[in-house]
């Protein structure tokens, strides 16, 4: 059997979320069931957890720490194809520029990997399962919106821990308003 890669991930987590997409994302998301919380990703895969250095760290806390802390409200769904539901921010570009401040300083890490031509933000309620499950989530996710909050920092995740969990190694803050 091949040996799983060791992952990391930089996310902005939505605690908020949680009460609306808890019961669902641990259902139909297998990142959830494996110690993911309610996020939107900002950089991912990003280095491997036995390269994360103090300077990779301090670079991290450097770019996070000149963005400055937003709101956020997620009041309604929508679809990537057939599998994947998700919550949509009203305004993405906070979300994008955190992510292109990552990505201009951590070159060799595009959002996921490169393989889609934009990023999109968005937190995830459930993929990889038939559009009819995945629709009975959505309308129940449907009930419980909007979910606003305010953005404070981001999770550095690692995916190296007992059987592929993930686990917060570091919290980086936004810059105070």
């Amino acid at each position: 059997m091949a040996e799983r890669r060791a992952l990391s991930g930089l996310v902005v987590p939505v605690p908020e979320a949680e009460r609306v997409v808890a019961a669902h994302r641990r259902r139909l998301d297998a990142n959830a069931a494996l110690g993911v919380p309610a996020h939107v990703t900002a950089l991912f895969p990003f280095v491997s957890p036995a390269d994360l250095t103090n300077d990779v760290l301090s670079r991290v806390a450097r770019v996070v720490g000149a963005v400055p802390v937003f709101d956020h409200y997620f009041g309604r769904t929508d679809w990537f194809g057939n599998d994947v539901v998700w919550l949509a921010p009203e305004d993405p570009a906070p979300f994008v520029e955190l992510t292109g401040r990552l990505h201009a300083e951590f070159p060799d890490h595009p959002p996921f990997g490169g393989a889609f031509a934009e990023v999109v933000p968005h937190l995830t309620v459930g993929h990889g399962h038939p559009r009819a499950t995945l629709a009975e989530a959505e309308l129940a996710v449907r009930a419980g919106l909007p979910v606003s909050g305010t953005a404070t920092e981001v999770h550095l995740l690692t995916q190296d821990g007992p059987g592929g969990r993930w686990t917060r190694r570091h919290r980086f803050p936004l810059r105070p308003r």
